[in-house]
């Protein structure tokens, strides 16, 4: 095996270990261009639990990709944000969504075809 498939695939598994899962990077999509607070993306992703959601964002803190601000007021409020680090993924998500946008076009393409 050469080096530089040994690299790609060590920077794959890294990326994998960040944005894997389910969540994470829809998570990722409603915060890349605002700061949202916990029932907002509870709200724009509403197939996700209350627990799961919590778990994705508190790993994606942890790893340095967003922010999390509690305010000490009642009811509690907290909001999450992109760090300067994780707006760096931006263009990666973009690109993510222009491929999935093509993809769906294929597949329509293709059912029209068949029809």
């Amino acid at each position: 095996m050469s080096e530089a498939l040994t690299e790609g695939t060590l920077f794959v598994q890294t990326t994998l270990k960040i944005l894997g899962g389910k969540w994470k990077i829809l998570i990722l999509w409603h915060l890349k261009e605002e700061t949202r607070r916990f029932s907002e993306l509870k709200r724009l992703i509403p197939e996700i639990t209350e627990k799961m959601l919590s778990q994705q964002l508190r790993e994606l803190a942890n790893d340095g990709i967003i922010s999390r601000k509690a305010y000490s007021e009642l009811p509690p409020k907290v909001e999450y944000s992109f760090t300067a680090y994780g707006k760096t993924l931006v263009p990666v998500l973009q690109a993510l969504c222009n491929w999935g946008e093509e993809h769906l076009e294929r597949l329509k393409a293709e059912i029209e075809e068949d029809s």
